[in-house]
């Protein structure tokens, strides 16, 4: 029993001891490595030395397509639809009919208002005569050119109720979808069709009213559809609003995009971009760059005792454009930055160039023939 005993013991002995050299083995290999810490191996790193880069100030707002003309057509009547005159998706021109209603009382009522119309100037023409001779009164001839005239009035407004059974295009556009067709009754106000002139696209945006000083009617303008990436209209500021918004301190403007291909459609979601012009400034790739909060920051590669290390270093940043980061503050020009693998790197850690051969100029550790090599 006691020697039973004796080897459990033993055994629980040698696997305390065995976990305790494995984690001492972990630890020695992880220091040995380094992971960029002081006293260990340098981490290989990308390095990028800071330059100069191009960039374009920029307003960017966002704002939605429309038409120069759009409008929904409606009827101001309650009727039947005896005929539609376009298809789905056609172009029409201003002044053409798109749909027939109903309009028999219509038709019937312009023929007898012109019935009552003729037998009026028949009276009129007959007392008029007799008024001339001396034979009748003056006054009956002039109540009877009264009735003449209202029964003219009469025809004009049965004429204008048949028109209102007409319905025409407004203006040259195309229509959408619609799911009217003969037979449907329509109630005043119901939707017909859209029609939409999109010759010509407007887009309202409104801007800080800290850059008025840069707009003006005719300034060249660019809009990027979210749904067709990677295209660019050219286009110009068409009108500027009369009045700054009190609450929200901008500044409404319309600008307008040439749109012959029709690619752009009424509703699109767009960002609009005015250039204020191009200047050169100090720039690091995006991949560079950490954030913490408001305050950015970078690896700066500084010479340490032994090699090259990496300061974690506070940078004021600026413009984004095409992958790189524009340094307001904090970076010179010439200065050497971590350009990527932030995660392995330690604020004061040694840091190799990946570029060059291990114990290389900043490096650590590599064999003669690399170190001449480098």
């Amino acid at each position: 029993m006691i020697r039973r005993h004796f080897f459990l013991i033993a055994a629980g002995v040698a696997l305390v001891l065995m976990i305790l050299a494995g984690g001492a083995k972990l630890m020695l290999g992880g220091k040995a490595e380094g992971q960029g810490g002081p006293g260990g191996r340098a981490t290989a790193v990308s390095q990028v030395k800071v330059g100069e880069r191009p960039f374009t100030d920029r307003i960017e707002v966002l704002g939605v397509a429309k038409g120069r003309q759009s409008v929904t057509i409606t009827s101001n009547t309650t009727e039947l639809i005896t005929a539609v005159h376009f298809t789905d998706g056609q172009l029409v021109s201003r002044g053409q009919v798109l749909v027939t209603l109903k309009d028999d009382q219509e038709t019937a009522d312009i023929a007898q208002a012109q019935a009552n119309l003729d037998q009026a100037k028949r009276n009129y023409d007959r007392w008029k005569t007799l008024a001339d001779k001396g034979i009748a009164p003056r006054a009956t001839a002039e109540q009877n050119l009264a009735a003449y005239e209202s029964a003219k009035a009469a025809l004009a407004s049965a004429k204008a109720q048949r028109l209102d059974r007409v319905i025409r295009a407004p203006f040259s556009g195309r229509v959408g979808i619609s799911d009217v067709a003969p037979g449907t009754l329509i109630a005043p106000g119901g939707a017909i069709v859209s029609l939409d002139d999109a010759s010509v696209v407007r887009v309202d945006f409104s801007v800080p009213d800290r850059y008025l000083a840069t707009l003006r009617d005719g300034l060249p303008i660019k809009a990027s559809p979210d749904a067709l990436p990677g295209e660019t209209f050219q286009g110009q500021i068409a009108q500027i609003d009369t009045r700054i918004d009190a609450a929200t301190r901008a500044i409404k403007a319309r600008a307008e995009f040439p749109n012959p291909g029709g690619r752009l459609k009424p509703g699109m979601l767009v960002k609009v971009a005015i250039d204020q012009g191009v200047r050169q400034g100090l720039a690091v790739p995006e991949a560079a760059v950490q954030f913490e909060g408001q305050q950015a920051s970078v690896f700066l590669v500084a010479k340490g005792e032994k090699g090259q290390v990496a300061r974690r270093t506070n940078i004021t940043t600026g413009l984004t454009a095409d992958g790189f980061v524009e340094i307001r503050s904090g970076l010179k020009a010439g200065d050497l930055v971590v350009a990527d693998g932030l995660n392995r790197v330690q604020d004061g850690g040694a840091v190799r160039d990946v570029a060059k051969p291990a114990g290389g100029p900043g490096g650590q550790g590599g064999k003669p023939q690399d170190r001449k090599a480098g």
